[in-house]
């Protein structure tokens, strides 16, 4: 048995590899610009700490800080290593698709250019509608609530943290569609599968929120409405490519075929 799984292991080792490589590559780029990356990342941040300063009568201003000696420099290689991610997703997906194809028809091989585009597309998606979207009311709602009683000083290390995640999240979150057209085109899921399972998306979408997103219940429904709203759209998607037969009519189809 060890011998039928050793060359898809050998397969799975060399792609992890490339994409490991793409990702680093990508991350020494990233390291370059940190600086331009981190002002990115952090605009949010500061809009809502100017909001403070704006309603705050307080002589002391929201700042960001960091409690570490080397905290800027951790800083730096994680939002390096978050761009760089992002910035290899393509050869990422590119790979992904390499390991599976080799079980694929000739005519599903020619998927992958709608993979990679589609994928990566869908992604940054995600990321720009959580940055322009979620983060903006949630973090204005989470920073300047209180504000007029306390001095909000943000480390720098929990935000960056925070922020990947959410961005990370909101990504994968948008890729739905996308898997849920190539499952149906591999015959996995039809839109009756996605139907009856509706119900337990909602619950599972609304769980994923909440750990995903400030415990606020406006940025949770930022992330679950869209969620709920792309798996309709698959849905839809999946009914165009792989619809549900009933087993009468399936036979029935047979039956004409021979």
């Amino acid at each position: 048995m060890f011998e039928d799984l050793k060359p898809h292991l050998i397969e799975l080792r060399k792609r992890l590899g490339l994409s490991v490589l793409a990702v680093f590559i990508a991350f020494i780029i990233a390291f370059v610009f940190h600086e331009n990356i981190l002002e990115w990342i952090t605009a949010p941040l500061n809009d809502a700490l100017a909001q403070v300063a704006k309603i705050s009568k307080k002589a002391a201003d929201g700042m960001v800080t960091t409690n570490q000696v080397g905290g800027a420099f951790f800083v730096a290689l994680k939002v390096s290593f978050f761009a760089g991610l992002l910035g290899a997703l393509p050869i990422i997906l590119y790979q992904i698709w390499l390991f599976v194809a080799p079980g694929l028809y000739s005519n599903e091989k020619k998927m992958i250019l709608p993979f990679v585009v589609g994928g990566t597309l869908m992604f940054f998606i995600g990321v720009l509608f959580a940055y322009y979207v979620v983060t903006p009311f949630g973090f204005q709602f989470l920073i300047t609530f209180g504000s007029f009683l306390y001095t909000p000083l943000i480390n720098i290390e929990d935000y960056v943290g925070f922020f990947t995640k959410i961005m990370m999240g909101f990504g994968l979150a948008f890729e739905l569609p996308v898997f849920a057209y190539f499952l149906a085109l591999l015959g996995l899921v039809t839109d009756r599968t996605l139907i009856d399972f509706f119900k337990y998306a909602i619950l599972i979408i609304f769980v994923v929120a909440a750990l995903l997103t400030p415990p606020d219940i406006l940025t949770q429904l930022l992330m679950a409405a869209p969620l709920v709203l792309l798996y309709g759209v698959s849905i839809l998607i999946v009914r165009m490519v792989n619809p549900y037969v009933e087993e009468n009519e399936a036979i029935k189809n047979n039956d004409i075929l021979d």
